[in-house]
Parts: C-alpha cells; sequence; structure tokens
C-alpha cells in the first residue's frame, strides 16, 4: 500500500520524492481535519560516529568504543563461496529451481509441501550441504572479530554453516533458520544423527534415500533447517530478546548490549529476523555492507505518521546520527575496514590458514 521508501539510493523515478511529499501533506491535512496529531516528536541525539562511513566505522573499532559487536549475516556472504543466494533475479536460488517442477520456488522449503514430496528437498540438499564450500574473507572477518574479543554474536540467515567452518565457536553463532549440523523426525520429534541423514541425501537410490530413512525412524527426516510453517529455534528468540510463551526467561538478549551493529549481505526481507536491526540502543552505531539498499528496511515517512519510526536512515541527512552505508560486496567492504582498522594482515592470515582465497 506505501511507496518504496524515500532514498536516493535506491529511487527509480524523479518524481517519487514529491509523490511522498505530496502523501505527508495530505496524511497532516487529514489528521488537521479530524483534530488528531501529528506522529511524536523523536529525541534528538547527536551523532555517534566522526562520519557517517566506513571511516567512522573503523574509528570508533580502534579506539576501543566497541566491544560487543553484532553481525547479522544474510546469503550474500556465501555467493562467492559458489553458493547461490535467495532472491537475485537470474542467479538466485528460487529463479532456479524448475528442475524439481514445484508449485512455486519456496515450496522447497514449506513444510507441508516437504511432508508431501519430501524428495525435491532431499535433491537439493545435495548442492547445499557443508563440506563442499570454503568459507570467504567474510566469514574469516566474523571470526577475526572473535579473535580480537570484541564480538557478542553473529546472527546468521545462512544454513551453510561457514561460519563456524572458518573457526567462529558455535556458541557465538545464532543460526536463525537453523542448518545442516544436526536433524530431527519431524514426527517424533526425535534426534537423527546426521551422518546418517547425510547419507540418504548423497543415496544413489532413486527416491534420493528419504523413504529407507523415513521408515528407519517412524517418519519423515529433515535436517535442522527452518522451513517456512515452522517456528525458529528457542535460542534465536531467547538471543535477540523476543518474548515467547514458554520459553525461559533467565538468558540474558544480546541487543541490549550491542554498541556496534554490523549488517552484511542480506535482504532484510523475512522477519523477524530483519526486525533485529531496531532491536540495539538508539545511540548504537548501525552499518550495511551489502551490494544493494534493502529497501524494506528503510525508514519510511509516511509510515512514521503512523508512529512507525524503524528502519536505517542513510539518505535522511537531518536524522541520521548512526547510520552508515557501504555499497559493495562483502568480501571487499571487509577488506577495506579491515585496512581501515591496521587488521588488514589479520584478516589475510586467517583466509591463507583456510586454504587462500579464491579457492
Amino acid at each position: 500500500l506505501f511507496p518504496p521508501p524515500r532514498s536516493s539510493c535506491c529511487r527509480q523515478q524523479c518524481g517519487m520524492e514529491s509523490f511522498i511529499q505530496m502523501m505527508l501533506q495530505r496524511a497532516r491535512a487529514e489528521a488537521s481535519e479530524d483534530g488528531g496529531a501529528e506522529a511524536p516528536e523523536e529525541p534528538h541525539y547527536d551523532k555517534v560516529l566522526d562520519s557517517l562511513d566506513l571511516e567512522g566505522v573503523a574509528q570508533l573499532i580502534s579506539e576501543g568504543k566497541a566491544k560487543n559487536i553484532i553481525v547479522m549475516a544474510g546469503a550474500g556472504i556465501s555467493v562467492a563461496a559458489g553458493i547461490p543466494d535467495f532472491r537475485t533475479p537470474g542467479t538466485g536460488l528460487y529463479d532456479n529451481l524448475q528442475k524439481y517442477n514445484l508449485p512455486e520456488p519456496t515450496a522447497v522449503f514449506d513444510i507441508d509441501f516437504f511432508r508431501e514430496n519430501p524428495a525435491p528437498f532431499y535433491q537439493l540438499a545435495r548442492e547445499l550441504f557443508p563440506g563442499q564450500y570454503r568459507p570467504t574473507p567474510t566469514h574469516h572477518f566474523i571470526r577475526l572479530l572473535h579473535d580480537k574479543g570484541l564480538l557478542r554474536r553473529c546472527f546468521s540467515q545462512n544454513i551453510d554453516s561457514l561460519e563456524t567452518l572458518a573457526g567462529l565457536p558455535k556458541d557465538k553463532l545464532v543460526a536463525a533458520h537453523g542448518n545442516f549440523d544436526s536433524a530431527t523426525c519431524i514426527e517424533t520429534r526425535e534426534p537423527v544423527p546426521i551422518e546418517e541423514v547425510k547419507e540418504a541425501i548423497f543415496s544413489d537410490e532413486e527416491d534420493g534415500g528419504w523413504r529407507a530413512l523415513s521408515e528407519r525412524y517412524g517418519g519423515l527426516v529433515k535436517p535442522d533447517i527452518t522451513f517456512f510453517g515452522e517456528k525458529l529455534p528457542d535460542r534465536f528468540y531467547q538471543l535477540a530478546g523476543i518474548n515467547l510463551p514458554g520459553l525461559p526467561s533467565n538468558v540474558e538478549p544480546d541487543f541490549p548490549a550491542c554498541d556496534l551493529l554490523i549488517v552484511m549481505g542480506t535482504s532484510l526481507a523475512v522477519r523477524p529476523f530483519s526486525a533485529l536491526v531496531d532491536m540495539v540502543p538508539p545511540t548504537c552505531p548501525r552499518v550495511l555492507i551489502n551490494r544493494e539498499v534493502p529497501s524494506s528496511a528503510l525508514y519510511h515517512p509516511i509510515r512514521a505518521l503512523m508512529g512507525d519510526t524503524k528502519g536505517f536512515r542513510f539518505d535522511d541527512e537531518a536524522r541520521n546520527y548512526r547510520d552508515v552505508l557501504h555499497l559493495a560486496n562483502c568480501d571487499d567492504g571487509v577488506a577495506q575496514l579491515c585496512e581501515l582498522v591496521g587488521w588488514g594482515e589479520h584478516l589475510n592470515a586467517l583466509v591463507e590458514a583456510g586454504g587462500g582465497w579464491p579457492p
């Protein structure tokens, strides 16, 4: 119902700005006629970085002011490893699933469709199963933040486990959508050894091995990847600070302590993951390293009239006091940040220890 957010970075037509202004004026006029008030004025904050760019972020880190960094990572950090992202037109995973004869591309990760026909997922899992791809420099950068004692947590949308393959301890990773580290029978809820699932996935049997596994464990078995129609892992909600009935409340959430948020390689199109960018304190700097601007995650002036002031404000010079946009592929972006901080050699050493780059 709303036009795209106002941003010169993603605006496609010159008339968009005037259209938004027109809609704002109309909304204000209607509010005035109805005796209503405009959205409450937002608090004013001084800029938290000397400059809203990578240089400003590097200075913050160099001065020791970022000690609880949270990384939010999406499929874009794994593209260079050879793993396609999901939504890029032409090359994304959802645009290249015709061979599986799906009713729609997302069905391969739909729990109801999986119950009816698990074969397409088992076939696709052959391409995605960990061990076939090498961590990228971006994965090693996340490990480097941990080695420096600065990483609070990495919240990842990825199911490829490349963060831990790069050496990040599992307790530092929140796999928001699960991964291939474990597996469960969806009927009995009993755990299944992942090695048996891997054997079934790479089986030469015509049905992909899923049928024999199902008979062995009393129901369909899948890796603990979150499908559409399933709840995200409890650990995600607990460490994100999202209260759900029945979850223990004795877990300290990460985001209130965050003093630098680094978002990389994600379209921020899927909730609740995308909502995490607004869960950091209001004075916490936020940097996005991405090939494009995720329009769904930008502040929108019309929604603000309704009280929704969330989102990045890259192009709102009057109100942007903490958001940094760096348009680049993730590997180039983290390499530049490391050079600015003085970590270039450290990053290169980790990459070389991991087999070098490119693979």
